[in-house]
């Protein structure tokens, strides 16, 4: 299990594993140089030895409707088009480098969509933006789509329902907040109100995009059944409920996906083993920038989400040193494009854990003043 300790630098905090460490100046990927020689953790593989990863990702076969021993959805060639749509899962959050692109939805070359792109030749738009709702993708995304995208990915749905306030909420101890009730609205959300709005959407990608391969990426279970952060008092009974909520979204979004005709990617399978806490982890527990939190890391889009979504698309995605060197390359135009939609993206802000209300929590346990559950 990984340990995320309360760092003695003032009230911040920081994760060692999901390839982050702690230093002066904040925090930075673990794959920088460390005077000391330790072994760290690799931003992709998220192995912890010094030498090469050498490991090949072994990606669920994810078929129109289903997950694992589905057919393959139909090829798309390199010069293809291809727009990413949705929210942080997609744009990246999460992954500690982001474009500047005069917005603040903290999009990454390390985002699975980018990293999809470099590795398959494709054109992109990265359109994701963090914090957004299927109102904001109708909104301000759409326009990127035409009768010539041959691709789109979308994440969307988690925000709809909230996922981050009941996090926040579970995240407290029980003296200080009602996780039950958190997790009840948002399974009621997620079973009466959000089907309607996911399936408004889906018309309309179809409509603007009538000839595009379209992937619905589903989302992980965070949690593992531990909680190994020094601000976080999640029972494993509340984790349990938070992973079966996640379960519960991807079915829902699974069954709007086959009715638009539109494959479906759950990428639980994948990330187990990698939840919150487990080691290597390719989920953020809390972090530092806070906005972090709960979302994945580099080794969850190299090795979770990439390899996934092109099995879907019928390729075989293997994120190389130099697949990230091409993304990477590719962020100056990247960030180009979306500066010129950045007036669309100014109303959108991403969605975060109430650290304040954790931190004054765990003053108050630490005082004393409070049981620690």
């Amino acid at each position: 299990m990984a340990i995320h300790p309360v760092l003695s630098t003032g009230r911040s905090w920081a994760r060692p594993a999901g390839r982050l460490l702690a230093t002066g100046a904040g925090l930075v990927l673990a794959a920088t140089a460390l005077g000391s020689g330790a072994a760290v953790a690799d931003p992709v593989s998220g192995s912890t030895g010094t030498g090469p990863d050498t490991a090949s990702p072994t990606p669920g076969v994810s078929g129109s409707t289903s997950v694992g021993g589905g057919a393959v959805g139909a090829a798309v060639p390199a010069g293809s088009s291809y727009v990413a749509l949705g929210d942080s899962y997609s744009s990246g959050t999460g992954t500690r480098s982001y474009l500047e692109d005069g917005t603040e939805c903290l999009r990454s070359t390390s985002a699975f969509p980018s990293l999809l792109a470099a590795a398959n030749g494709y054109a992109l738009d990265l359109r994701a933006c963090s914090g957004s709702v299927v109102a904001d993708v109708r909104a301000n995304q759409l326009g990127a789509l035409g009768p010539d995208t041959d691709l789109v990915t979308l994440t969307i749905g988690g925000n709809d329902a909230d996922f981050t306030g009941v996090i926040t909420e579970c995240a407290l101890p029980a003296w200080a907040s009602d996780c039950d009730a958190a997790v009840d609205g948002a399974q009621s959300f997620v079973a009466s109100t959000l089907p309607a709005r996911l399936s408004g959407l889906y018309a309309e990608i179809r409509a603007a995009a009538p000839s595009a391969e379209v992937v619905v990426a589903g989302y992980p279970r965070l949690f593992m059944g531990e909680d190994c952060d020094a601000l976080t008092f999640f029972s494993p009974e509340e984790q349990a409920r938070l992973n079966t909520t996640a379960d519960q979204l991807n079915s829902r979004t699974s069954a709007a996906a086959a009715a638009a005709g539109f494959t479906f990617v759950d990428p639980t399978s994948a990330f187990t083993g990698h939840a919150v806490c487990d080691d290597p982890e390719w989920l953020n527990g809390l972090s530092n920038p806070v906005v972090e939190s709960y979302h994945p890391n580099v080794a969850g889009h190299a090795q979770g989400y990439a390899p996934l979504v092109g099995a879907a698309v019928g390729t075989t995605v293997t994120v190389t040193d130099a697949v990230l060197a091409e993304a990477a390359a590719r962020g100056g135009e990247q960030a180009a494009l979306q500066a010129e939609r950045a007036p669309y993206d100014r109303g959108v802000s991403p969605a975060e854990v109430d650290v304040a209300q954790l931190d004054e929590a765990h003053d108050a346990v630490e005082r004393g003043a409070a049981p620690a559950e």
